[in-house]
């Protein structure tokens, strides 16, 4: 078997260990998972005893419900997000339960199923575009509408002591990450946002977002729960 490390594969990309589930993970967010499969298992025991460095593996959404084995990138959507291993707990029987953080995004390129006992895949750095000089007030004023649908969603959702708002010095360009982690929003929505590069436009769709489903829970006084939704109100962590 090769080595499973994560490291450079050619100049611009990197040899990353993957996990495809039906959710999409946000930079920032918790993610809790309790591993069960054999080449799973194989992978947290890689990731904490080092032979997987700095702890990270890439999550990737399933499309279309999809379930079984993955093969192919056209079976997963190809824009996914950095994991690192914060939490374990060894199960007597050798499962876990972990929590990771999301961290940063990627594209991917390829996936190789013979390289490790779990997926492997060849990917590339997917960074935010700059955000245009002059855009400080707009950038506040959106960040306080969308601090605001944040408010209004997790009311409707959440007890009070299951959420907090993201610290007043979160960066911009993190903050809609950070107000999605609460929202229940469908897995389709939650990829747009992992795929949006230009920072005040991502923020203005996590607004639209929370406001949308903000009124529905007006009108149903209900939470939606969505198949695959592993995160929890406030699940989030630090972006470094």
């Amino acid at each position: 078997m090769t080595d499973p490390a994560a490291g450079e594969k050619e100049a611009g990309t990197q040899f990353l260990p993957l996990f495809p589930l039906q959710t999409v993970l946000l930079p920032g967010a918790h993610l809790p998972l309790h591993i069960f499969e054999p080449r799973y298992r194989q992978l947290t025991m890689d990731l904490v005893t080092g032979a997987v460095p700095q702890r990270q593996f890439g999550v990737v959404a399933l499309r279309g419900g999809l379930l079984g084995e993955v093969d192919t990138v056209e079976q997963v959507f190809d824009v996914g997000c950095t994991a690192r291993l914060r939490d374990v707990s060894r199960l007597p029987d050798g499962r876990f339960d972990v929590i990771a953080a999301g961290q940063r995004r990627f594209r991917l390129l390829d996936v190789d199923t013979t390289a490790a006992p779990y997926l492997m895949g060849t990917i590339e750095w997917c960074d935010d575009d700059p955000i245009p000089p002059g855009c400080a007030e707009a950038a506040e004023k959106l960040a306080a509408m969308a601090r605001t649908a944040h408010r209004r969603y997790c009311a409707a959702a959440w007890a009070s002591e299951d959420w907090s708002p993201p610290a007043p010095e979160t960066p911009v360009r993190e903050l809609a990450y950070l107000l999605a982690a609460d929202g229940l929003l469908p897995l389709e929505d939650r990829q747009a946002l992992l795929e949006q590069r230009q920072p005040l436009r991502r923020l203005r769709e996590a607004c639209e977002l929370l406001s949308r489903e903000a009124g529905f829970l007006a009108e149903l006084r209900a939470v939606p729960v969505q198949p695959g939704q592993l995160t929890l109100p406030s699940g989030r962590a630090s972006m470094n």
